[in-house]
């Protein structure tokens, strides 16, 4: 299996932070005036980085109006000043542990908590069967091996491209409850990725996430941009944002 580099640059969602490249090139001169036109890469260096997260767009599935320019040079401001608002839930993301489990949130267990080690390291990007959840059959069935902690897992989400659609579909893939409980216990996965906007599944949304994070180990990263990236191992960057 090929080794390359990716990166994960998670959004403000679930207060992480994304590093934007907003790459002002492709210049021409027209008129006499410079026509600038930035450019917005994903894949960087022939496949060398991938950029896994969504950007923000007013399309994105349970985003709309969500920036607005606060002040403007067009209207005699001195700069131009954008204000942002939107639920912290919204496109790439990570989960803190006090998502779905109350004494965690009490506690202030938030996504500035988070293990930076988990965080940050090898991770694996695996394909899973199109035709149903992640169970904890389909989790044996993957033969994912001892000693891998972040596992990537592709499904047909993005072949969907759910991320796309604006409204929230409640058939999307994500884990059951008996699928998180077996990776729990059987693997030493302590990231877990996925394509949509939760990694439990919708008919096992609450028991899912609580198998996840009831013992504060297993660190969800959801609604990751996954399009034509290859299976393969890479090396995943994700920054919580500190917020407090």
């Amino acid at each position: 299996m090929a080794t390359t580099t990716t990166t994960i640059n998670s959004q403000i969602s679930l207060l992480l932070i994304l590093f934007t490249l907003a790459i002002l090139n492709d210049c021409s001169l027209s008129d006499d005036e410079l026509i600038i036109k930035p450019i917005r890469r994903e894949v960087y260096g022939n496949g060398r980085i991938f950029d896994i997260t969504h950007r923000y767009t007013t399309g994105l599935v349970g985003l709309g109006e969500f920036i607005w320019l606060r002040q403007s040079m067009k209207n005699e401001s001195l700069y131009n000043f954008s204000e942002l608002k939107l639920v912290v839930h919204a496109g790439t993301h990570v989960d803190s542990p006090g998502h779905m489990i109350d004494r965690y949130f009490d506690a202030g267990f938030d996504v500035d908590t988070l293990d930076l080690d988990v965080l940050n390291g090898p991770a694996l990007l695996v394909d899973v069967p199109r035709d149903n959840n992640i169970t904890a059959e389909v989790m044996e069935s993957l033969h994912i091996p001892k000693g891998v902690n972040r596992v990537l897992f592709r499904t047909l989400n993005t072949d969907r491209k759910l991320m796309f659609k604006e409204e929230f579909d409640t058939s999307y893939v994500g884990f059951m409850k008996d699928g998180a409980r077996w990776l729990v216990e059987n693997t030493d996965i302590k990231l877990v990725g996925i394509d949509y906007l939760s990694a439990a599944a919708f008919d096992d949304l609450v028991p899912a996430h609580i198998a996840f994070h009831e013992n504060r180990e297993v660190i969800l990263v959801e609604a990751l941009k996954l399009d034509d990236v290859p299976a393969g191992i890479y090396s995943v960057h994700c920054l919580p944002l500190r917020k407090q």
